[in-house]
């Protein structure tokens, strides 16, 4: 368990650190007037996902990731 419990800790750190990025590098969803009364333009071309859908795909993702690994590393956590 112990040997668990530090791959779990590292991994942890390395999605926590991926996730802080990728949440950064995202653009807000309500820029401006435009988003506030809901002037939403399509964000897709020919049904190819555009950089920002994968980017909150990649969030949603990482952040069950890290829910899950944290739970891990909170039960293989000696007490």
């Amino acid at each position: 368990m112990h040997a668990l419990n530090i791959v779990a800790n590292i991994v942890q750190v390395v999605v926590a650190l991926v996730l802080i990025f990728i949440v950064a590098i995202q653009q807000s969803k309500n820029e401006g007037l435009g988003g506030v009364i809901g002037g939403h333009s399509a964000s897709n071309f020919k049904g190819m996902p555009s950089f920002e859908d994968r980017l909150t795909e990649w969030t949603r993702n990482l952040g069950i990731a890290f829910l899950v690994i944290s739970i891990l590393v909170a039960v293989t956590t000696n007490r």
